[in-house]
């Protein structure tokens, strides 16, 4: 079994290096990534369906036997159709995410200007769970339900475990999705743009969709932290299943036709 164990994130910076950051003041140290973090994921879920799913559209054909005509006109349907759908969702999700907090948020004020005495009763609660008591969760409350903001944060995350979702920005979530699907599910069409045909058309298809699933895979590694090459493998596997599907499933009902 492949153990995809991880590697360090910052193993370019030195213990002092990082205080010094710390003590500068910047509160989003460059070395957490957190803006290419916050996008990541919409690109490598965009990218590695739409390579998959585009080269499922080729290798279906393929394993047909149809005119590459037909590989080209359901690529590109697939490309913008399926693109587009997935961005979309991906925006109705994030923008949903956000407005079930915002309604969440608003509850939970109201509770703290109507009902402080048993918002305050959840807090000490919560604390006590943590650990706290006698005067040093007394303490801890009192200060906790002397900011409204940060009353009501506790509440959101510790009672109603919600995840502030601040950083998300859906439309640009979805463009995310959507630029990194297209250009990464062109790449199995290329050689049928470029004029191939046949089984060498497919042959290039094959090679160039390897080498973009291996390297979208890899580049996860500037994030997670997992090794490059066992993340490259991770998603060639998985793009390499379904394309084996669709192939098979392409083979023996052209057989049947």
């Amino acid at each position: 079994m492949i153990s995809f164990k991880r590697t360090p994130v910052i193993p370019q910076y030195k213990v002092e290096e990082i205080r010094q950051i710390h003590h500068q003041g910047k509160s989003q140290e460059d070395f957490h990534r957190l803006m290419a973090g916050e996008y990541i994921g919409d690109i490598v879920f965009g990218a590695n369906d739409g390579i998959i799913t585009t080269f499922a559209v080729v290798a279906g054909v393929a394993g047909a036997s149809l005119s590459p005509v037909v590989v080209l006109i359901l690529g590109a349907a697939n490309l913008l159709a399926d693109g587009f759908s997935m961005a979309a969702g991906n925006f109705l999700a994030r923008r949903s995410e956000r407005q079930y907090e915002q309604t969440e948020r608003q509850r939970e004020e109201w509770e703290t200007e109507k009902l402080p005495a048993e918002e305050r009763q959840e807090i000490r609660e919560i604390y006590q769970a943590k650990g706290f008591t006698g005067a040093d969760l007394e303490k801890a409350v009192e200060i906790i339900t002397s900011n409204k903001k940060v009353w009501v944060d506790e509440m959101m995350v510790h009672e109603l475990k919600i995840i502030s979702a601040e950083s998300g920005r859906p439309l640009k979530n979805a463009l995310a999705t959507f630029v990194s699907f297209v250009a990464a599910g062109l790449v199995p069409l290329l050689p049928y743009i470029s004029g191939l045909t046949g089984n060498l058309a497919f042959k290039w298809a094959i090679v160039a969709t390897v080498v973009c699933l291996f390297t979208v895979g890899g580049l996860r590694t500037l994030i997670t932290g997992i090794r490059w090459w066992l993340a490259g493998l991770e998603m060639l596997l998985i793009g390499t299943a379904a394309a084996a599907v669709a192939y098979a499933v392409g083979y023996l009902l052209g057989n049947l036709v």
